[in-house]
């Protein structure tokens, strides 16, 4: 299955993003998935938050499903991922249980 991986990057030291989205790579690889991630737009700078979006939102297109990383919550841009990939029928994975119960508007 293709993953797309979304949680927070807005604000993040560079170094802590590669590392939250590489483990998370790296946790979806291990049970055989092939992984679309983000953070490969950090080589990219000086673009709006809207041009990142979408390019999100194409990198979404070519995938099954959605990997919600814990802090998907503290992001505007994860949380519009996620409605995203609600209005168009694809799983959703969690990496935290927790964190699904909470109003996104």
């Amino acid at each position: 299955m293709k993953i797309y991986i979304s949680g927070k990057i807005t604000g993040l030291p560079d170094e802590n993003v590669y590392c939250k989205f590489y483990e998370s790579s790296e946790r979806l690889k291990k049970f055989g998935h092939e992984v679309m991630s983000p953070a490969v737009n950090l080589l990219n700078q000086g673009f709006s938050h809207g041009d990142y979006m979408h390019v999100s939102f194409a990198m979404m297109d070519v995938c099954d499903a959605v990997f919600m990383q814990k802090d998907w919550k503290d992001s505007r841009g994860a949380r519009s991922e996620l409605l995203y990939a609600l209005s168009r029928g694809m799983l959703i994975f969690w990496e935290d249980y927790s964190t699904i119960d909470v109003d996104l508007w």
